[in-house]
């Protein structure tokens, strides 16, 4: 089955009101950067209530879809084929031959669905999915109709200059356009949760820029190329990430040198997100964004993420706050991370985890480590201004 054009449709956008056009405009924009991923040329363009994407010439079908399929904001699309009207009859003959072409067992529940726009057309709607219905159960005559909860919806839509027939259904992801929503400087480590909680706040519609904490030679350049993956993958749903990876091994090791090592992880973590907030303020993001669940490790638990907290006065975001691990790595399976999520490259946190490190820290206790740092500005300016660029696409 040829397809001639897509129906896209959006759910949350549409209740959007005045300033809906905004949340289209950037779901449109959108939209038109995803498909150049697919072989073919495509027309988006913004209809009243929709969006419809025209394939002009030769197209590839699964890479069209594929494509579509990671544009947050689309809740389902709809291949569609369109009809120039010519009648009653010869819509009719067409449902009919769509029909044969697009199923190969004609052994299904059905439903017409019919609706106009056009009011002159001289069938109502009730007659029109009246009619085609009959006339499909005489041309196949093992078809059955389910008005209540059908296997097939076939959809017929007459508006003013052409009619609209398609019955398959594919989910989008939903959420909002990127970009409608502000930039989150995402901490991106190479395991399986940071990489989710990019793709979650990327859903509800924010662009990204991300941080990775490289150690060297402690980490090796196999865990930064497994991070710039990562990020790639996310940047298929998200658009293009700036990656900032930054040398963290002269302060992390001033810090295991100098501070308790119980206290280790949270120390570190601390000036991962002062660095990660000063990025994060040059660029103009509006807020951090980490993968961090309550009580998942040691440095996660309430009193040590409220540690971590203090340093910042940028909003921080952690969308997997309250998620079990099984449902991360669920979301990063949906994703198509966590493969990559799992190669055996360690990153700076877990090489330098402390044997028994503290679950519940005290911040001025923390606070009082830290003074035995002493003014750490030079050191930290100094692993901000040589960081390195990369972008994943």
């Amino acid at each position: 089955m040829r397809y001639s054009a897509f129906l896209i449709k959006y759910a949350e956008i549409g209740v959007k009101g005045k300033n809906r056009y905004i949340f289209e405009d950037q779901l449109l924009s959108r939209l038109k950067t995803a498909l150049k991923r697919a072989e073919g040329s495509f027309k988006a363009v913004k209809s009243v209530g929709r969006i419809y994407v025209y394939c002009e010439g030769e197209y590839d079908y699964d890479e069209a879809v594929a494509a579509m399929s990671r544009v947050f904001g689309i809740s389902s699309i709809c291949p569609m084929v369109q009809l120039s009207d010519e009648g009653f009859d010869a819509l009719r003959d067409k449902v009919i031959a769509f029909v044969g072409e697009a199923y190969d067992k004609k052994a299904f529940s059905f439903k017409v669905f019919a609706r106009r726009t056009r009011k002159n057309y001289p069938l109502d709607s009730m007659q029109i999915a009246a009619q085609l219905g009959e006339a499909l159960l005489a041309s196949f005559p093992d078809l059955t109709v389910d008005v209540h909860a059908p296997e097939v919806s076939i959809n017929v839509e007459i508006r003013d200059n052409e009619i609209n027939l398609y019955s398959a259904v594919i989910p989008g992801p939903g959420g909002m356009p990127v970009g409608s929503n502000g930039t989150g400087m995402l901490l991106l480590s190479g395991g399986i949760d940071s990489p989710v909680a990019g793709w979650m706040c990327s859903k509800r519609g924010m662009e990204l820029e991300a941080v990775y904490f490289h150690a060297p030679p402690y980490t090796s350049e196999q865990a930064k190329e497994k991070v710039v993956d990562l990020a790639r993958i996310v940047a298929a749903y998200s658009g293009p990430i700036k990656l900032h990876i930054v040398n963290f091994t002269e302060i992390q090791m001033y810090i295991y040198q100098t501070c308790p090592h119980d206290e280790l992880t949270i120390i570190m973590r601390r000036y991962m997100m002062r660095i990660a907030e000063q990025l994060a303020r040059d660029d103009g993001c509006q807020a951090l964004i980490t993968g961090e669940s309550i009580g998942q490790v040691a440095s996660q638990t309430v009193q040590s993420l409220a540690c971590t907290n203090a340093v910042c006065s940028m909003p921080v975001f952690r969308p997997l706050i309250a998620f079990d691990k099984m449902d991360i790595v669920a979301l990063s399976e949906k994703i198509g991370a966590y493969e990559t999520s799992i190669l055996p490259y360690e990153d700076c946190c877990t090489i330098f985890v402390a044997k028994h490190p503290v679950t519940k820290p005290l911040l001025s206790a923390i606070e009082k480590s830290e003074t035995k740092l002493g003014d750490m500005t030079e050191m930290t300016d100094r692993a901000i201004n040589t960081a390195e660029v990369v972008w994943a696409k």
